[in-house]
């Protein structure tokens, strides 16, 4: 982790640990696997986190990707199983998880700003899941109460990353009816 990381090492976590960034106390957090890695995406995933703040509370945290010794089904599955079980552990009970996925529901801005409304309302948090490149483990796919997909194309997760954290900031300017959204 650079000097320039958006992310902040959690108190105590070793190597491999997760990272998280922002409102503990948060809202909305988004929790993905794997660090961002090209400064391009670190510049716009920073700018979006920047023009948040005022807004609303979010909370970013990132869960180790597990590393691959060969591309086999039994390895994939097992570094899927130890992403999941990192990223079930920081989430409560009463919180609400919406997953990415290529199977999720595609969403205009408009129906994106009131799932987010919705889930500022509720009693949880509203986490959105970001996987690896290989996905996510079935038990997050579980937990998940919603799947949400930018659509049929393949994106790197990195730049997923940065759609997911532009259109909080859309909908939060529409939940706060200021001028964005065109």
């Amino acid at each position: 982790m650079g000097k320039n990381s958006i992310y902040r090492r959690v108190a105590g976590a070793g190597a491999g640990a997760d990272r998280a960034r922002g409102h503990p106390n948060a809202k909305i957090a988004v929790v993905a696997v794997g660090g961002v890695k090209e400064a391009h995406y670190q510049a716009a995933c920073g700018e979006y986190l920047k023009r948040l703040r005022p807004l609303l509370a979010l909370e970013m945290i990132e869960a180790a990707e597990e590393p691959l010794p060969a591309e086999t089904d039994a390895f994939i599955k097992r570094a899927l199983d130890r992403e999941g079980e990192r990223i079930l552990r920081r989430l409560r009970p009463e919180d609400e998880v919406v997953v990415l996925s290529p199977t999720g529901q595609v969403m205009d801005s408009l129906l994106f700003a009131d799932l987010l409304g919705a889930g500022m309302a509720g009693a949880g948090r509203l986490i959105f899941v970001i996987g690896s490149s290989w996905g996510l483990a079935p038990a997050v796919y579980a937990r998940g109460g919603r799947r949400l997909s930018f659509g049929p194309m393949t994106f790197p997760h990195q730049l997923a990353r940065v759609m997911l954290l532009e259109q909080i900031y859309r909908g939060g300017m529409l939940l706060a009816g200021r001028a964005y959204h065109k």
